[in-house]
This record gives C-alpha cells, sequence and structure tokens, in this order.
C-alpha cells in the first residue's frame, strides 16, 4: 500500500490542540488531559509546525484561536468526537448507560457529589460522567446531555427547567464579629473585613442596596476566584462573604459559619437544568434528569 501523500498530523498533539481550543485555555487542557501546560505547548508548536500556521495567538495574557486556528477546530472536531465516542462504546461495559452532565464546579461540590452515592445506588447502571466547569459548554458541540446552569433562564437553543433558586446573605465563622454589630449591618460593613467573590463583583454593592444601606467600600477587600473560595476564607475567621444559596447551606448547617443578619434574600437569579432544544434524551439521561427535578424539589 502506497503512502499517502498528505500524511496525517501526530494524533498527540491534535488531540493538544483539541483540548486547548476547546477549554480556550492551555492550563484547563492540561487538567482536561492529565499532563502538564508545558506539554500542551509543545504539542500545540509541533502541530503548528506540522501545518506550517500559527492556530494561536499568544500576544498579551493569554492565548486565543486564530482564524485558521478556528477553521481547523471546526473541521477536526467532529472526527475528534466521533473517535471519542466510539472508543466508549467500546469500553463501556454491556448494558450501561453513560449521561455527561456539566455544572458550576461550587454547585458540584457542595451540593450534588455529597448526594452521588444515592443516585448510583438507585441506578447502579447508569455511568455519571461530571464535567465541572465555569465556562459555558456547548452541549451539541461537547457531546453533553443535560448542564445545570446559573442564570435567567433563557438561552439560545436550550430547554430550561427551574431547579433551585439562589439567595444571599453575609456569612462569617462564629464569634467573628466580636464587636458586638450583629444587630446593626451598616456598622459591620464599615468594620469588617469584606471578601469578595471574583465572579459577582458587585454583590456587597447590591445587597447592601436591596437592604436600604449605604453600600460598602471594598479598599482592603480579599478577592478571591469563586464561591468556594470566598467561603473557605470566612470559614477561617478572616472576614464577611456573600454566602449564596444552596452551596452555602452546609456550612450553615454544620454550624462553621453563621448568617449574622439573618435570612437570605433572593439574588433573582436561579440554577436551571438544560438540555439542547430538538435533541432526544436516551433513557439514562432522563433518569438523571427526573433524579436531579426530584432532588432540587426535595431541597
Amino acid at each position: 500500500m502506497t503512502e499517502p501523500r498528505t500524511p496525517l498530523p501526530p494524533f498527540a498533539a491534535l488531540r493538544a490542540f483539541h483540548a486547548a481550543a476547546v477549554h480556550g485555555r492551555f492550563r484547563d487542557a492540561a487538567a482536561a488531559l492529565g499532563i502538564t501546560e508545558s506539554a500542551i505547548s509543545h504539542q500545540v508548536r509541533r502541530l503548528e509546525d506540522f501545518l506550517r500556521t500559527a492556530l494561536f495567538d499568544r500576544s498579551g495574557n493569554g492565548v486565543r484561536l486564530t482564524a485558521a486556528g478556528r477553521q481547523y477546530l471546526e473541521q477536526i472536531d467532529p472526527a475528534i468526537r466521533q473517535i471519542q465516542a466510539a472508543t466508549e462504546a467500546m469500553l463501556r461495559p454491556a448494558g450501561r448507560g453513560v449521561v455527561r452532565l456539566t455544572m458550576p464546579p461550587s454547585l458540584a461540590a457542595t451540593w450534588l457529589i455529597p448526594k452521588l452515592g444515592a443516585f448510583e445506588r438507585a441506578h447502579p447502571d447508569v455511568d455519571l460522567q461530571l464535567v465541572t466547569t465555569t465556562r459555558v459548554v456547548d452541549l451539541r458541540r461537547d457531546q453533553v446531555d443535560l448542564a445545570i446552569r446559573h442564570g435567567k433562564g433563557t438561552w439560545p437553543g436550550l430547554d430550561a427547567a427551574f431547579l433551585l433558586e439562589e439567595a444571599a446573605t453575609p456569612v462569617c465563622a462564629p464569634g467573628y464579629l466580636t464587636f458586638g454589630v450583629g444587630d446593626c449591618p451598616q456598622e459591620a460593613l464599615y468594620r469588617a473585613r469584606l471578601i469578595v467573590n471574583a465572579r459577582f463583583p458587585d454583590e456587597w454593592e447590591e445587597w447592601a442596596r436591596a437592604r436600604g444601606l449605604e453600600p460598602p467600600s471594598l479598599a482592603g477587600a480579599v478577592t478571591m476566584d469563586a464561591q468556594e473560595q470566598a467561603l473557605q476564607v470566612a470559614e477561617g475567621g478572616h472576614g464577611l462573604a456573600i454566602g449564596r444559596r444552596p452551596m452555602v447551606d452546609d456550612r450553615l448547617a454544620r454550624g462553621v459559619l453563621i448568617a449574622p443578619f439573618g435570612d437570605a434574600d433572593p439574588t433573582g437569579a436561579a440554577y436551571y437544568l438544560c438540555r439542547a432544544t430538538d435533541t432526544p434524551l436516551t433513557a439514562a439521561a432522563r433518569r438523571l434528569e427526573r433524579w436531579l427535578i426530584e432532588l432540587a424539589a426535595a431541597t
């Protein structure tokens, strides 16, 4: 058999490029593939050398696809995903169904993962693949069955079912407010160290205005990348954070955090269970869908 005129690129380089393009960052691609970030960079360079064109623009603080990179991704993506699906089918034990669910890491850690044992006992023939990310996943492109998203409930191309209302209130470690302002939130905003969730940088102003208070200065505030990190800092006794239900519920129940100013107020956002419009779910995905809705109703 004669060798094809156009040889195939190294598959490891293709896989690294695909992961980097899908995840948007070399670091996330490396975590997904279980290799180092430098290995991702090396393999992408190897593919660029093979194709004799730049696939990523590396100017500035991050990387982004070039026009050639976007075009190449669109062309190879279906083939890569077909290989993944075929491989999963070959490795899957007979009679078992696979369901892919994506959701925010903080909600997964505090609400879903502690309850996964109950799902596995009720549905032992379903393999749940959990994709935790703050990235908005394209369900069709990434071959994801269901997504739990945070927002107002409207996303193009998706059907969304209400799951959980989000509510927010300041929280801190027991004994943190030693200066006796438990009944005076305005004084606490002046005197306590505030912890800011970078995903919601205006949350302190929004909470204060909703309570008729003067928005606090964030000078000297501690800024964390996500809700879970902000709660960890508050639990350590280092300040006041905005606790968002249901993520903060477990800590409140265990008493490692308290809500010194009373009940949480609705933020206007919620968590919704989403599926691609006009794309039928598998039997296994429908079972997970029903279980999640029942779990949310019980919550």
